[in-house]
């Protein structure tokens, strides 16, 4: 799902294209195609909706369970439009076909050759319009409301500068709590993130990861060791940046959890590593969540496997969607999942999250890093760079308390 939404909000460089023709399991029926399926507070989004946008994202080769992101996408869809509808954004005919080309675009195509792809698979061109228009009109909200709230300092820039230039490095001294927060205790997770976001002392910090933290660290109270600021997500460095040493992080949504970082310390090293430009994982799926059963079954998986390569005979005879391997750029990971690879060496595992409201735990292996080439950066770009994912971050923090706030009633 992370994926599709930087693709409206920041429209990346690349996008690729794979069309697929089988049809769907578990489509409803032909009669009961156009009714209710989901409602969001009073929009309803039917079961032709939702078969339309799992098309989509198989031709999209999007990560994850097809089904299962058209579900969550489409909710947000709804919640997006119903903000920027009370906001008084309107889009006209012309911005939705030029968002639409602006989109084809990234795969090379025009728009009507973008659409002739899309309808060969089985995706009708309104679907695509529907997902484009939802992407727009909430990108024209997101600047509306944030871009005052965004300020980069020459300050910033300089250590984006240091950190990407070869010649010098920064690297941070983290503490992080990473919370679960399943529907029936996200109100409840939601304050008490609040509440810990003010703590200025490690110590304190530390006791709170002890008490409430899901992630292997927080035998340590959370403490993590030193890390390199290029190895993290691209999405919580400006945030990271942005702090003082014993400051921490507003709660930032996650899937189904919230997490908290506190900065420890932070130096600039004489070298720096390369830039990661793609990140190789597998993620395989177990039923059961963060149950005893589950979490003791993942140990033992674990013991069992030392590459990724051997995730393929354990999921073999189960459905295909149970085991996710790819390679992205990591602007394009989620930032839960990219947060936990950011600690993992190749052959690694972690099990600190989950999928499905927390019914499902996620075996997450580290397979290798690509690094790029260094480039030379200008002021203007980082500065954009560090603006946009500011506001991405302020995004997602408004769509995640949106979200809490609706009303979902699924069928």
């Amino acid at each position: 799902m992370q994926l599709l939404i930087a693709l409206l909000i920041r429209l990346p460089l690349v996008l690729f294209v794979a069309l697929a023709t089988t049809v769907l399991p578990g489509a409803a029926s032909a009669q009961n195609l156009f009714s209710p399926a989901i409602v969001v507070n009073d929009s309803v989004v039917t079961y032709y909706e939702l078969d339309q946008r799992t098309r989509m994202n198989q031709v999209l080769n999007a990560p994850g369970n097809p089904a299962e992101a058209a579900r969550e996408q489409l909710i947000d869809d709804r919640i997006r439009l119903q903000a920027v509808q009370q906001a008084g954004i309107v889009l006209s005919e012309e911005d939705v076909l030029d968002g639409m080309s602006e989109f084809a675009g990234r795969a090379n195509l025009t728009r009507e050759e973008f659409v002739q792809a899309l309808e060969g698979a089985g995706v009708a061109e309104q679907t695509f319009r529907d997902f484009v228009r939802a992407g727009l009109g909430w990108r024209e909200l997101v600047q509306a409301r944030f871009v005052g709230q965004v300020n980069i300092t020459d300050t910033e820039i300089d250590r984006a500068l240091s950190s990407g230039a070869g010649s010098s490095n920064v690297r941070v001294l983290l503490s992080e709590i990473i919370m679960p927060a399943p529907p029936q205790e996200a109100e409840a997770v939601r304050a008490r993130a609040e509440r810990i976001s003010q703590i200025t002392s490690e110590a304190a910090f530390s006791a709170e990861a002890r008490r409430y933290s899901a992630t292997q660290s927080r035998a340590n109270g959370g403490r993590l060791p030193w890390q390199d600021l290029s190895e993290l997500p691209p999405q919580l460095r400006p945030i990271l940046l942005g702090l003082a040493p014993g400051e921490v992080t507003d709660p930032l949504p996650l899937n189904n959890a919230v997490a908290l970082f506190q900065l420890r310390a932070i130096e600039e090293a004489d070298y720096s590593g390369p830039e990661v430009a793609a990140v190789e994982y597998a993620a395989y799926y177990m039923p059961g969540g963060r149950s005893p059963e589950t979490l003791a079954r993942a140990r033992v998986l674990a013991s069992q496997v030392d590459r990724c390569d051997d995730l393929y005979a354990v999921a073999q005879g189960q459905p295909p969607e149970v085991l996710d391997r790819g390679s992205l750029p990591p602007s394009e990971i989620p930032t839960d999942i990219a947060f936990e690879l950011s600690k993992l060496d190749p052959g690694e595992v972690s099990t600190a999250l989950t999928r499905s409201n927390g019914q499902t735990l996620v075996f997450l292996m580290l397979c290798g890093r690509t690094n790029a080439i260094a480039e030379d950066a200008s002021r203007e770009d980082l500065l954009m760079g560090l603006r946009n994912e500011r506001l991405s971050a302020l995004a997602d923090g408004y769509l995640a308390q949106l979200r809490a706030d609706a009303r979902i009633v699924e069928q």
